[in-house]
């Protein structure tokens, strides 16, 4: 896929838009959107989206060749997993010790941060940072074909659940496309996870997994059980000791 700044560049002065209005309108920094026109930084499809969306013209206009899915990109990476922690982007930007600004910039995919703000990042929502930092794995095909095969469904039956091709789910299983912040969604809310799930390191989740019988595991994937366990993966330490307390106090009443 190849992107036609000069034709960006045309339809922006046919508009009668400055750089700066197009910027703005595409919700993309200013250097960023004259890279793009200059041909020097080749922008994600998100940004493609957004480019095209502000000329009013399609993606085909402005682009040549297969308008491909980019994958998750770190900035739905970091959104993903800020969101899931109910943390803010200024809480985020403070504790990973960066401005405001930069972080909505890497979150909105304008730029790429270097190595050690990534791991900053990673810090600051407590993940480590392979999580961020890790490119072209296949764990999300190994977690959606395991959540799959636990559902007893085909690729054809999720395919159509989440309104995808079964083509694009064998190929992301056998980890050859990483599916789009758009698709991973689709795919989490058919499978009742969190697209968080799919990114996150999980070794030791899957240990445990390993252990438990397929009843307890059955049991774990109701939705009423996963709506539970989502807003504990919210709480602090305070707030999670106190509902063990609480658990350890129900089970107590409950012997006597």
């Amino acid at each position: 896929m190849i992107v036609k700044g000069e034709q960006i560049r045309a339809l922006r002065e046919e508009r009668g838009y400055t750089l700066q209005d197009l910027a703005k309108r595409a919700n993309l920094s200013l250097s960023y959107l004259s890279e793009i026109e200059r041909g020097s930084k080749k922008p994600s499809l998100r940004s493609i989206d957004r480019v095209a969306a502000a000329l009013n013209v399609a993606k085909t206009t402005i682009v040549e060749g297969e308008v491909t899915d980019n994958g998750l990109l770190l900035g739905d990476k970091i959104r993903l997993l800020r969101k899931g922690k109910e943390i803010s982007l200024q809480e985020l930007a403070q504790r990973s010790g960066i401005s405001l600004s930069y972080l909505s910039e890497i979150e909105r995919g304008a730029v790429y941060p270097a190595l050690g703000t990534m791991r900053r990042i990673a810090e600051g929502l407590s993940v480590p940072a392979t999580v961020l930092i890790r490119h072209g794995d296949s764990a999300v095909g190994r977690r959606l074909k395991a959540l799959r095969d636990e559902s007893g469904l085909t690729q054809a039956n999720l395919a159509s659940l989440a309104g995808v091709t079964a083509g694009l789910i064998g190929q992301i299983e056998q980890g050859k496309v990483q599916p789009s912040l758009k698709t991973l969604e689709k795919l989490a809310s058919v499978m009742g996870v969190s697209p968080c799930y799919f990114i996150m390191e999980q070794s030791s989740v899957d240990q445990m997994l390993n252990l438990m019988s397929p009843e307890l595991r059955e049991m774990l994937m109701h939705p009423n059980v996963q709506s539970v366990l989502s807003l504990i993966c919210n709480l602090d330490e305070k707030e999670l000791q106190f509902v063990l307390n609480f658990v350890q106090l129900f089970k107590k009443s409950r012997l006597n």
